[in-house]
């Protein structure tokens, strides 16, 4: 079996993060490997990982049980039976709660009972594609999801009236059903899961009919989206409640889009910026000329200077895309490319050799040559 990694490694904190920047380095890390959106070999197992090292490291019980005693303190094999990995070494112990100290060793513990009432669902993650000038210009936008509502009628308890969502009376509404164990080191308690309620604190004496007491109704739903200009790949856009379903009458987690743009044959965008290439001839390039350049808001006038050489850049400023939080655009750069015609006519081979004729007697390579020196 595969050693376990450090659960501070697998967030990428150190042991002194505050528990909020443990629940950040965790939804950073959940939605880089969530299985709706790394299709990666790996990345499921990853999530498991990234989920089981928050669960310990954002209960105050269990992150103290593993600060002190490593895996360890979770790790069956090495827990109370006394050998070398276990406890069996340590005395003094005087009716230890080991249900709140080790909560999943046994199955329970204090986040059982933290549990028992209302929990948010899981957020949910999708990816939405798009084309080049959607993200540039912004649109409305839908998609479809499969999606549990919670029960408009019994507010997700799954009980027909209010009367008939009680208070468990096997565990009185704990969720939790405690049991004392003697041992030479003292007395140990020891939490379970209920088995009337199942964790949830309460039972239901008659099922809600318009969900059959799921406590959720399953639909399939539209969902519009507001894409903002401006937005690019892998950026998000959430939708509150429309995630997983809540459990105990919880509400739902979030949704959160994911967007691809898609390339475009022309243009090119690196942040704000825009880039394109331009043809223009030799004799533009060489004279100087204007030109009429697509830009992703329409055509504009740009004036090319005489000698522009192959390969220069001219800007056009603010012709770039529009920054999400303010009013501020980027630029677009425009790039010539010079073209050397291939096949002339002959006036046009004429007019060359006359131009040819009309220069220096010694060409450019010429010039070139002669200040050329091999060392």
């Amino acid at each position: 079996m595969a050693e376990k990694r450090d659960y501070y490694e697998v967030l990428g904190i150190s042991k002194s993060a505050s528990a909020d920047e443990i629940k950040r380095a965790y939804r950073k890390m959940a939605k880089k490997y969530h299985p709706d959106v790394n299709k990666e070999p790996g990345a499921e197992e990853k999530f498991k990982e990234v989920q089981e090292a928050y669960d310990v490291l954002s209960d105050d019980n269990k992150k103290a049980a593993y600060d002190r005693y490593g895996h360890a303190a979770f790790d069956q094999a090495g827990g109370f039976g006394g050998g070398a990995g276990g406890f069996g070494g340590f005395g003094g112990f005087e009716d230890v709660d080991l249900g709140d100290i080790f909560g999943s060793f046994f199955g329970g513990g204090g986040s059982r009972q933290r549990k028992s009432g209302p929990m948010r669902g899981e957020d949910r993650f999708v990816q939405l594609e798009i084309d080049f000038m959607d993200a540039i210009k912004g649109k409305k936008a839908e998609i479809k999801i499969n999606y549990d509502e919670q029960c408009s009628h019994c507010h997700g308890t799954g009980a027909k009236t209010p009367n008939d969502y009680q208070t468990c009376s096997r565990c009185g509404g704990t969720g939790t059903i405690r049991t004392q164990q003697r041992s030479p080191f003292g007395t140990f308690v020891n939490q379970t899961t209920c088995p009337d309620c199942h964790g949830t604190g309460k039972v239901v004496k008659e099922k809600c009919p318009h969900c059959h007491g799921n406590g959720y109704v399953n639909k399939n739903i539209t969902v519009e989206l507001n894409i903002p200009a401006g937005i690019n790949t892998h950026q998000q856009l959430r939708v509150q409640g429309k995630g997983h379903r809540g459990t105990n009458g919880g509400p739902n987690g979030d949704l959160y889009v994911e967007i691809y743009v898609k390339p475009h044959q022309h243009f090119q965008r690196d942040g704000r910026n825009i880039y394109i290439s331009i043809p223009i001839s030799a004799v533009d390039a060489t004279l100087g000329c204007e030109v009429d350049v697509p830009t992703v808001y329409g055509d504009v006038t740009l004036k090319v200077p005489e000698g522009t050489q192959p390969g220069t850049t001219l800007r056009l400023k603010g012709k770039g895309v529009k920054d999400l939080r303010s009013d501020n655009y980027g630029d677009q750069f425009v790039k010539i490319d010079v073209k050397i015609p291939t096949k002339l006519s002959r006036e046009e081979k004429d007019l060359y050799h006359k131009l040819k004729k009309a220069a220096k007697k010694e060409s450019i390579f010429d010039q070139f040559k002669k200040g050329f020196r091999v060392i």
